[in-house]
């Protein structure tokens, strides 16, 4: 682990390379976390989707999501497998394939929330819960400023 006293103090002045630098710890313990579970950040993000806005088609998750098609089709795949979401055809349009989370995709998710909010319980321990409030609104804010 990076220590503060090795740093550059002009990184360290740096907002971006600190939400850098933090942003990489926590994606790190959050995907070893993952992949003691056979899974990665991809897994837990279709499945997000799909408990927050409904039944997707694969091509829309592609959107929604950010990621290649092919990289989306892996994922979907392996969910399936799992039982963790159903693949249905479009009786409508047989090009589209529609994703849905299954019952024990929900319940996995809830598994996988309660990791990542461990993760983000280590990650935070140096702020109060007031702090961690503040935090989460900044961060928010600057979420929204670039999307």
């Amino acid at each position: 682990m990076h220590s503060a006293r090795s740093t550059p103090p002009a990184l360290l002045g740096l907002s971006t390379y600190l939400l850098s630098r933090i942003g990489k710890s926590a994606r790190g313990g959050l995907a070893d976390r993952l992949a003691r579970r056979g899974l990665r950040l991809w897994d837990m993000a279709v499945l997000a989707a799909l408990s927050d806005f409904g039944p997707h088609a694969q091509r829309d998750l592609v959107v929604r999501l950010g990621v290649d098609p092919s990289d989306i089709a892996k994922v979907v795949d392996q969910l399936t497998t799992g039982g963790y979401v159903e693949r249905a055809r479009d009786p409508e349009d047989r090009r589209r394939v529609s994703v849905t989370l299954a019952p024990a995709g929900r319940a996995l998710l809830a598994e996988l929330d309660a990791e990542a909010r461990s993760v983000q319980d280590e990650l935070l321990a140096p702020l109060t819960p007031e702090e961690r409030t503040l935090l989460q609104g900044l961060l928010l804010r600057v979420h929204e400023g670039i999307g």
